[in-house]
C-alpha cells in the first residue's frame, strides 16, 4: 500500500509502498478515505512523543471497514468508521467505566503503531473502538473529529462543565482552539478567542467568538467578562498561556489544559495562590472514548456543530508530509484544519 513514512525524527516524509498491515484477532483493518493532519503528529515528528522509527504518522481517519478479526462481533467489512485517537483496550476498570481516554494499555494510531497517513490502517479492540457513522457525515468531516473536535468536545463538555451562559476564554486557535470555539458557541456560552494570528481571530469570530484579543495581558480577559472567565482553556500549552488562563478565571472559575506542556513547560510553575485563594479547578484533558461519540454525533447530525466548516484545505495524500513540515511555522498563514483524502477526492456526500 501507499503510506507517507519518515525514517528519523526530522527526516522528510515520503511516500512510498509498505506492506499492509495484519488485521489484529480482536480488530480490524479501516481503508482510509481521510485523515487529519495534526499539530500532535508534527509533535511525534519532531521527536517531542517519541514513536517507533522509521513511523507513518495520522490518528484522526474515516474510512470503510476491510477487514476484521475472528473475534469482532459489532462491525463488518464496508461499515463506514471514525475511531478515537485513543484506542482503549476495552477491559480494564476505566474502558469499563467509560474512560478509555485514559485507559493505561491504550493504542494510538500514528504512535504505537503505523497510522492513518497511509491507504490502510490497523485497528485494536475494534468493537470497542471503532465508531459507526451516520449516513450524512461525509469522511472528511468525520476526520476532523478524531483529534481536535472530539478533544474540545470533551474538554469543555466532561472536564470543563461549561453551561449555557458562561463565558469561556479559549487561548490558541488552532485545530483545537477553533473547534473549542465553535462548540462553546453551539452549547451557549459566550466566548473570548486569543490567538497571535490575524487570521485565526478572524476565524474564531465567524465561529461566534464575541470577541477576540492577540494576546492574554494582564487583566485582559477579566476586563472582557467582567470579573473573569467561567472557564478557560489552553489550547496552545506553554508557560505564558496557561499561567494567563488561569489568572484570567473568575472566582471558582475551571482551567482545562489541552495542549501539551513540553520541555521546560512541563514543569513550570502556576499561580497557585490564585488556585487556592479563589477555589480555582485546574483539571487536563486527553482525547474521548468512542463512548461518548453519540451525544458529540447527535449534536453534528442535528445541525448544532458542524465540524466540516473548519477543514481550511482538502489535500492529497502524497501533500501530507508536506503539510506535516508547515507545521514548523508557529502562526500559519491560513486558519482552519487540513484533511488529505486518499485515493479518489472524497466528495462532500457520504458514500452509501
Amino acid at each position: 500500500m501507499r503510506a507517507i513514512v519518515y525514517e528519523a525524527v526530522g527526516a522528510t516524509p515520503v511516500l512510498t509502498e509498505v506492506p499492509e498491515p495484519e488485521c489484529p484477532v480482536d480488530g480490524a483493518v479501516v481503508a482510509v478515505r481521510a485523515t487529519g493532519i495534526c499539530r500532535s503528529d508534527w509533535h511525534a515528528w519532531r521527536g517531542h512523543d517519541p514513536v517507533p522509527l522509521p513511523n507513518i504518522g495520522g490518528h484522526e481517519f474515516a474510512g470503510v471497514v476491510s477487514a476484521v478479526g475472528p473475534a469482532v462481533t459489532g462491525f463488518a467489512v464496508g461499515d463506514r468508521v471514525t475511531v478515537p485517537f485513543v484506542n482503549g483496550c476495552g477491559k480494564c476498570s476505566w474502558c469499563r467505566e467509560g474512560q478509555a481516554q485514559v485507559c493505561p494499555d491504550q493504542t494510538q494510531p500514528g504512535f504505537t503503531h503505523p497510522g492513518s497517513f497511509a491507504e490502510l490502517v490497523a485497528v485494536r479492540a475494534a468493537d470497542f473502538n471503532l465508531v459507526r457513522l451516520p449516513a450524512t457525515v461525509d469522511h472528511v468531516t468525520a476526520a476532523a473529529l478524531g483529534c481536535r473536535f472530539a478533544t474540545a468536545y470533551h474538554a469543555l463538555t466532561a472536564q470543563g462543565r461549561l453551561a449555557e451562559g458562561e463565558w469561556l476564554a479559549v487561548l490558541g486557535c488552532g485545530g483545537v482552539g477553533l473547534s473549542a470555539v465553535m462548540i462553546g458557541v453551539a452549547l451557549g456560552a459566550r466566548v473570548v478567542a486569543v490567538d497571535p494570528s490575524p487570521a485565526a481571530r478572524r476565524r474564531a469570530l465567524d465561529l461566534g467568538a464575541e470577541t477576540t484579543l492577540a494576546e492574554a495581558a494582564p487583566g485582559a480577559i477579566a476586563g472582557l467578562t467582567g470579573g473573569g472567565a467561567h472557564v478557560t482553556l489552553d489550547a496552545l500549552g506553554s508557560t505564558a498561556t496557561a499561567t494567563a488562563a488561569i489568572l484570567g478565571l473568575r472566582r471558582r472559575g475551571r482551567h482545562v489544559q489541552v495542549g501539551l506542556m513540553l520541555g521546560e513547560s512541563g514543569s513550570t510553575a502556576l499561580p497557585w495562590g490564585q488556585v487556592v485563594a479563589r477555589e480555582l479547578t485546574v483539571v487536563g484533558s486527553h482525547g474521548m472514548a468512542a463512548a461518548d461519540y453519540p451525544g458529540l454525533l447527535g449534536m453534528i447530525t442535528s445541525g448544532r456543530l458542524d465540524p466540516g466548516s473548519l477543514v481550511g484545505r482538502v489535500v492529497e495524500l502524497d501533500q501530507a508530509g508536506v503539510e506535516l513540515q508547515a507545521m514548523d511555522d508557529p502562526v500559519p498563514s491560513a486558519a482552519g484544519m487540513v484533511v488529505a483524502v486518499v485515493g479518489a477526492r472524497q466528495s462532500r456526500t457520504p458514500e452509501p
